[in-house]
This record gives C-alpha cells, structure tokens and sequence, in this order.
C-alpha cells in the first residue's frame, strides 16, 4: 500500500500526463480540421468553377442533339431532351431572356438532385438552356467529408498514443523531481528537528534558572522570547515533516483547530516589538476584547500574519505606524495591516504575491506569495492596496469558525486569566483557555 504523500506525487504526475495527451489531441484535431476545411474549400472553389466553365460552354456552343456528358440541352422553342430530367426546361428563365436577352444561370434542384441551369442568347438569334447534372461533384464532396472524418479518427488515437509516450516521457523528470523534494523535505525537518527540540529543551532550562537565580526582568523576558520562538521552530518543522509524510488534505486535517486570531495577531505584534521599538515605530493591534475564532493550523496562521506585520515593520521609516485591526461580519473574521511606509504603485497589488516577484523597488518578495497559499488553504483571501508613498494595506479574510458549545464562566475567567499573565517574569505562567493548550510540559 502506497503512502499517502506518494499518492499525492502520483495523482500530480497523472494530472500533468493526462494534461499533456489531452493538448496533443486538440492540437493535432485542429490541425487535421484546419487541412481539411483548407481542402474542402479549395475542392469546393475548382469544382464550382469548372461547372461554370462547362455549362457556359454548353449553352453557347453546344449541339442540342449531342449534348456533353451529364448535360441537356433545350432548343429555340423549349424542345425537351428525350432523356432530360423533369420539370425542364424552366420556362420562366426562357421567356426572360427573350425579353431581356441577358443571360440566367442558377443552382435548381429537382427530385433530390441539384442541377445547373444556364439559359443565353447565342450568336444566331436562337435561346438555348443548358442543364447540368451536379451529382458527380456532390459525391466528390460527401466522400471528401468521409475521408476527411476518417483522418480526423485516426489522427485523434494517433494524438492519443503520442500523447502518451511524450507523457510518460516528459513527466518523469517531474516526477523524479517531486519524490526528491519531498525526500529532502522529509530527511531535512527530521534531521532538524532532534537538535532544535534539544536546543529548545536548554533554553528553557535556562529560562526557569534565570528566574530562579533572580536576573533582570529584560534578560528574563529575552529568554523568554527565545523559547517561545524555538517553539515555533519546532512547529514550523513538525509541519514541513508532516505536509512531506501526508497529501496535503491529510496534513491540514491532522493539525486543523479553533484559532483565536485576536490573541495570534496580540502575540504577532509582542514578537516585533523590540525591533519595531529600535526603528522608532508605533505598532497597534485593534480588535474586540473577546476573541475571534478561526478553524484552521496556528502555526501556518502564525506565519502569515508574522509576515504581513514584518512586511510592514520593515517598509515603514522611522516615526511611522503599523496598525492591524480585526473585525468580524458577514461570516468572516478579517484582519488589516496598515502602514504610513513607503507603499507601492496601484498596478503592483496583484504581482506583489507572485513567486519570484519582488514588486516595489524591489522591498517585497517570497514570503508574500507563501502566504496567499496558506490563506487560500485555509479557505481565505487576502489582498492589498496603497499608493507610492502613501503606505500599503493587506487585508486577510477567513471564514469564521462554527460556533462551539457553551462555555463556562469557569474557562472565561481562565482565558482571561491567560490573557493577563506574562511568562517567566516573576507572574503566574499562562493558563490554559480555550483555543489556547496547555504547552508547559512539552
């Protein structure tokens, strides 16, 4: 039994296989439409020209008694051929160019056949119809239309089988690629992890020593960022090792929770504060003072709205301000990050969150692009404005989480009490609340 990441590989490989056969087909079916209708026309042009070439010859020049072959010939007087098809000759066309003495020809069809009638005035005064039978240059074309149906058929299976050899051919250096990938993803998160998890487990030995050995407030709480942030380290690697282990939709569901996005956002903006406080920057979060619950991965949410507020820390001069503002409505919890920075022109908004694009002089890059695909994953969009020199705003939507059961006054006062506590500062440690695990004996 395959693995549910290798099964993941193959369904991209058989998607991309199946995308290349079903484009060799269509453009060799256009190709094969397009000579035939190239053909078809040109057979069509000849043949039309030829019978007017023949019936005009006919009428002028030829002899009633013995006509050219698949052609009648009436007389002055409409004298008809013993053998001539009904309903000839056309009376009306005769009698007309006796009057007019100008020439009729036409397409008449009688009985299921087509004819080409040409009625003239000759040289010696006398009227003569001439009467093409069609039915040898409309065989021509039907069997034109088989021919041209039968290559289409063996012009689609012979698309059809080149497709699949140039398929198979073409995607396995995909494939090759994908299951390396996804070997170093998997070798790399796992090789990593004993370390960073020992790296974390001596920080925060280090931490409760601190405590205990009475040190400034200021070392405290930077041991205490530290641990906090080798803690997300470590999630970021339990996520990469999970996501090269699992097919995405496992992966997710494997680590999908309620999110408070009020406090991820409050914690997000506690991590920058030291370096926005070094770049002489105000950094605001808005939101309601109860919380606003999203389903979806902490950590993967974490990282984006890390990202948008680095974005903005960073792109921001000295005295400006960043501001990230939370609301809810309409089934959607969204959150804005604004900034008074350098910004970007209106037609950037879009290729800001391209791979590969670094949009606005060059200030935005990867990290934006990642994190359209974590928004999206989770059900969300996210987009941005500004103006050059006017700050830039980006804006997360996700959909608001399912209401859950009632909860007792109990766990509010323990979230709240969460919410008050800041750790290894000589406080009480963070409570668990709701949302929000206990993490103390990991």
């Amino acid at each position: 039994m395959s693995r549910p990441g290798r099964a993941a590989e193959d369904t991209v490989v058989r998607r991309a296989r199946l995308r290349i056969v079903w484009t060799t087909g269509v453009v060799v079916t256009l190709l094969v439409t397009l000579v035939g209708a190239v053909a078809y026309t040109v057979m069509t042009h000849a043949q039309d020209a030829q019978v007017r070439r023949e019936v005009r010859y006919g009428a002028a020049y030829g002899d009633p008694e013995r006509p050219p072959g698949c052609m009648w010939l009436y007389g002055p007087g409409g004298t008809r051929a013993s053998d001539g098809p009904k309903d000839f000759p056309l009376w009306a066309d005769l009698d007309r160019v006796r009057l007019t003495g100008e020439p009729v020809e036409r397409t008449v069809r009688r009985g299921g056949a087509a004819y080409r009638v040409r009625t003239q005035l000759r040289r010696d005064g006398d009227v003569v119809q001439a009467v093409l039978d069609l039915r040898l240059q409309l065989a021509d074309r039907d069997h034109l239309w088989l021919a041209l149906g039968a290559a289409e058929g063996v012009g689609l299976v012979s698309a059809v089988a080149a497709g699949l050899v140039l398929g198979c051919r073409a995607v396995a250096p995909l494939a090759e690629a994908l299951a390396r990938q996804r070997r170093f993803v998997a070798d790399a998160s796992h090789e990593l992890r004993t370390p960073v998890t020992r790296v974390h487990t001596r920080a925060q030995m280090l931490a409760r020593g601190a405590v205990r050995d009475g040190l400034p407030a200021r070392h405290r709480d930077g041991l205490a960022a530290v641990v906090a942030s080798l803690g997300r380290l470590g999630e970021v690697l339990d996520d990469l090792l999970s996501s090269a282990t699992l097919s995405p939709g496992q992966a997710w569901a494997a680590t999908r929770r309620r999110v408070d996005l009020v406090a991820l956002a409050r914690a997000a903006a506690d991590e920058e504060a030291d370096r926005a406080r070094e770049r002489g920057l105000a950094v605001r979060v808005d939101g309601p003072p109860h919380p606003l619950w999203v389903d979806g991965v902490a950590s993967a949410l974490r990282r984006a709205v890390g990202e948008l507020l680095n974005n903005a820390v960073t792109h921001t001069p000295p005295g400006g301000s960043v501001v990230l503002t939370l609301t809810r409505g309409h089934g959607a919890v969204e959150l804005t990050v604004a900034d008074t920075g350098r910004g970007f022109e209106a037609g950037e908004a879009e290729r800001l969150f391209r791979r590969f694009h670094r949009g606005g002089g060059g200030r935005y890059g990867l990290g934006l692009a990642l994190l359209r695909e974590v928004v999206t994953s989770h059900g969300g969009t996210v987009a941005a404005s500004g103006r050059s020199g006017h700050g830039a705003r980006f804006t997360v939507r996700l959909p608001q989480s399912a209401p859950s059961p009632p909860v007792s006054a109990e766990r509010v006062r323990a979230w709240h009490g969460w919410r008050a506590a800041v750790p290894l500062s000589g406080r009480p440690r963070p409570v668990a609340g709701p949302g929000r695990p206990d993490r103390s004996r990991r």
